[in-house]
């Protein structure tokens, strides 16, 4: 009921997932990014404890595959779980249990990592690495083109219902956290949010560095 795509940009040290499902609210509980450690991914029948366990991990110096078989050692019920982690070198790992369901599928690339379940076809996660891997610009519009990709190569098999695109970079905090949580198309929904928000981002991040010369909007109230 989900796919997703988690990358690293090495130009600039970002990391990032985007995701969607036919599930409400799945950037909630599936999708954990930390700046400087990596990315962790929880999905199909979904545990979230795993993926601030995955980035404690990495904090560790772990692989990828060794958090992969830690996080296996973790959960009893790892079967039922899809998981995807990257690391902030690029580095990436997959474990689909036996239990997932229906068509599922994973896919690796340059600094990137893809997977789904209940997927329309097994091609979507490669046709997202095939986009990542031939974009460029910014680690976040990379990450929804790849989104986009894996929905135009059949997506899952019934209606994406919500939607994610989250990256973190210098700060500690995610400099974009964009979420449709109930959407009849929220992959679409979300392009527009971005495209809304990407002109802003930078003004943000100046209003927490350098406050005394961050942009005014000229907002009601705003002498």
């Amino acid at each position: 009921m989900t796919y997703s795509i988690a990358g690293f940009c090495p130009e600039t040290g970002m990391l990032g997932t985007a995701i969607t499902s036919s599930s409400i609210c799945v950037t909630s509980r599936c999708a954990f990014v930390q700046s400087k450690t990596g990315v962790a991914l929880t999905q199909n029948i979904t545990n979230p404890d795993l993926g601030p366990l995955a980035l404690t991990l990495f904090e560790k110096n772990q692989t990828p595959e060794q958090v992969i078989e830690s996080l296996k050692e973790a959960d009893t019920d790892v079967q039922w779980r899809q998981l995807g982690v990257l690391n902030a070198e690029g580095e990436g790992a997959t474990f689909s249990g036996e239990k997932a369901l229906g068509i599922n599928a994973t896919a690796s690339g340059q600094n990137c990592i893809a997977m789904g379940n209940l997927l329309h076809n097994t091609g979507v996660p490669q046709a997202m690495i095939n986009a990542f891997e031939q974009s460029s610009g910014h680690l976040a519009d990379r990450l929804l083109l790849a989104l986009e990709a894996g929905m135009a190569a059949g997506g899952e098999l019934g209606p994406e219902h919500s939607a994610g695109l989250l990256v973190h970079a210098e700060p500690n905090w995610p400099v974009v956290d964009l979420r449709v949580d109930w959407h009849a198309e929220p992959i679409n929904e979300l392009r527009e949010i971005w495209t809304n928000y990407e002109p802003q981002m930078n003004a943000y991040i100046t209003r927490a560095v350098d406050p005394e010369n961050s942009e005014s909007y000229g907002v009601p109230g705003d002498l």
